[in-house]
C-alpha cells in the first residue's frame, strides 16, 4: 500500500489514439493508446497506471503493463465485468481502434522498489497487469524476481506466454490454476515462506486474495510490503456536519450531511482533480493543514494515516469539526 503521488501535481490529460485492441483472454481485452501525431507520452514508472475518461460513466483506473522505457504508447487491460459499474462494458462494447479516448496520468501508488535484493510478486486474475511492467523493468536492471499467477485456468491467464519469455532471463512464474482437476488455491503464507529476508513482496488482486496476503504479511517490515486494490474498502463518508476550509480557494464550505467533501468542494466552484470516487486511483489526494480527517481510502498506509499529511476528499470524511486544506 503506497502513496507516492504528489497531492499539488495533477496529472496530464492526454486526448489519445486507440491504435489496436487485442483479445488476451476470455474477457480481456488489451487496448493500445498512442499520440494521434506520434509524439512522445508522458513517462511512467513500473506500477503506474491511467485513468480513461469514460464520458457520464466517469473515469475508470487501469495500470500500465507495457515496459515503462516506451514512450510512444501506453497499453492497458481491461477485463469485462457484468456485475461492475459500467466502465468496463463501455471498453469492450464501445471503444473502437481509431476512436480517439480521453485520458488522465499516468500516476503511480503502487512503485516498484527496483533496487531489492529479491522481488516477489502475486497476481490475482487481471491484478497480473502492473507485475508485467515491473518484471520488464527489473529483466531490464538484471534484477531477481518471481511471478505467482492465481489463475482459474489455463485459458484464463491472460498474457501467460509473454510472462515466460520474460522469464527467460532471471525471473520465474509459476501457475496457480484454481479450476483444475488437481488445482487448488494456494496458502499466501506458504508463497512467502522462505522468501530472501531483503525480498519486497507485492499482491494486485480481488480483495479476499489482499486480506489473506495482509494477513501473511503481519510480521513482514512494512516497507517490504506493497499492494494494490481494485475497488474500495469502505464506503465513502457522507455523514457531513463539518466545514472544510480551502485555503488555497480562500472558501469556506459546510459539508451538508449526504454529500461528500469532494461534492462540497465541487458545488462551492472549486476544482479538485478527481477520477474514481472510491479512493483508489489517488487522483483526489490533498494536503491536509489543519484538522483530523476520518480515512476511507484504499491507497494511504496505516502510518501515513496516522501522520493525517494528506486524504483523499472523494471518500474521506472528518473526525473533527474543522478540516484545513490546501485546496
Amino acid at each position: 500500500m503506497n502513496s507516492n503521488s504528489n497531492p499539488a501535481t495533477e496529472p496530464e490529460v492526454l486526448k489519445l489514439l486507440v491504435k489496436s485492441i487485442t483479445y488476451e483472454a476470455p474477457g480481456i481485452h488489451s487496448l493500445e493508446l498512442v499520440d494521434p501525431l506520434g509524439a512522445e507520452l508522458p513517462a511512467f514508472d513500473a506500477g503506474a497506471h491511467i485513468d480513461l475518461h469514460l464520458g457520464g460513466i466517469g473515469a475508470r483506473s487501469y495500470s500500465l503493463l507495457n515496459p515503462p522505457q516506451e514512450r510512444q504508447r501506453y497499453v492497458v487491460a481491461v477485463q469485462k465485468q457484468a456485475a461492475g459499474r459500467g466502465g468496463s462494458r463501455h471498453v469492450h462494447d464501445a471503444i473502437r481502434v481509431g476512436d480517439t479516448v480521453t485520458v488522465g496520468g499516468p500516476r503511480n501508488n503502487f512503485p516498484l522498489a527496483a533496487d531489492a535484493l529479491a522481488s516477489v510478486f502475486i497476481a490475482g486474475g487481471i491484478g497480473v497487469t502492473p507485475f508485467l511492467a515491473m518484471a520488464a523493468r527489473l529483466r531490464a536492471l538484471g534484477q531477481p524476481w518471481k511471478l505467482h499467477y492465481i489463475a482459474k485456468s489455463v485459458d484464463s491467464a491472460a498474457f501467460a506466454d509473454r510472462l515466460r519469455a520474460l522469464a527467460d532471463d532471471g525471473g520465474q512464474v509459476v501457475f496457480h490454476f484454481t479450476r483444475t482437476p488437481s488445482g487448488r488455491r494456494p496458502a499466501l503464507a506458504d508463497l512467502i515462506t522462505g522468501m530472501d529476508r531483503g525480498a519486497h513482496v507485492y499482491c494486485c488482486g480481488p480483495e479476499a486474495m489482499i486480506q489473506a496476503f495482509e494477513q501473511a504479511t503481519q510480521g513482514l517490515p512494512a516497507g517490504q510490503v506493497h499492494l494494490e486494490r481494485f475497488s474500495a474498502t469502505q464506503a465513502a463518508d457522507a455523514s457531513g456536519g463539518f466545514t472544510v476550509n480551502a485555503v488555497r480557494s480562500a472558501k469556506m464550505v459546510f459539508v451538508e450531511p449526504g454529500k461528500t467533501i469532494l461534492d462540497a468542494l465541487l458545488d462551492a466552484g472549486i476544482d479538485v482533480a478527481h477520477s474514481c470516487m472510491e479512493g483508489v486511483c489517488a487522483a483526489c489526494e490533498t494536503r491536509v493543514i489543519e484538522g483530523i480527517p476520518d480515512h476511507r481510502d484504499a491507497v494511504l498506509s496505516p502510518a501515513e494515516r496516522q501522520s493525517n499529511a494528506t486524504m483523499m476528499v472523494c471518500c474521506s470524511g472528518s473526525k473533527s469539526s474543522l478540516l484545513v486544506l490546501d485546496v
